[in-house]
């Protein structure tokens, strides 16, 4: 059975945004709009499951070479907010769904970005999706594609 992100009650952002815009939610809450950034809202990165999917098979070549265990982050350098995100998939899906600014969440930092340099030097990794639209649009097919078949029947 092929692998999903089929979890009910996940909390990724983009996943459940897609899920809003889909109907599955009946809104969307962003955790604080107060934040040292540009927009007010949480700055993280977002990553294609394929570069994902891609840096970890890197990974295990490198260690099946002899190289040593190491960690490395994985990303793009740059992130989004939960604004830009929310309204890219409100673009992407062209629905307007209800969204609401909810108390921040205790401990949260204001930005989080991954430097992938090390990961790109040693790994010989390349990402490939470096872009917030496909990123979004890709996850909204696929939650699409899980509604037409069903949670179970993937």
């Amino acid at each position: 059975m092929p692998h999903r992100q089929s979890t009910n009650n996940a909390t990724q952002l983009i996943k459940v945004a897609v899920e809003t815009a889909l109907g599955l939610r009946s809104k969307l809450d962003v955790y604080g709009s107060d934040y040292p950034t540009p927009d007010g809202t949480c700055i993280r990165v977002y990553i294609h499951v394929s570069d994902l999917v891609r840096a970890h098979s890197a990974g295990l070549l490198y260690l099946r070479d002899g190289g040593a265990s190491v960690v490395l982050n994985c990303g793009y350098g740059h992130g989004f907010s939960v604004r830009e995100v929310v309204e890219m998939v409100k673009r992407i899906s062209g629905v307007d769904f209800k969204v609401e600014i909810a108390p921040r969440r205790p401990g949260d930092p204001a930005q989080i970005i991954a430097a992938s340099d090390r990961a790109r030097a040693m790994l010989r990794w390349m990402p490939q999706y470096d872009d917030l639209a496909t990123i979004i649009a890709h996850a909204l097919a696929w939650e699409q594609k899980l509604r037409k078949a069903g949670a179970g029947a993937l």
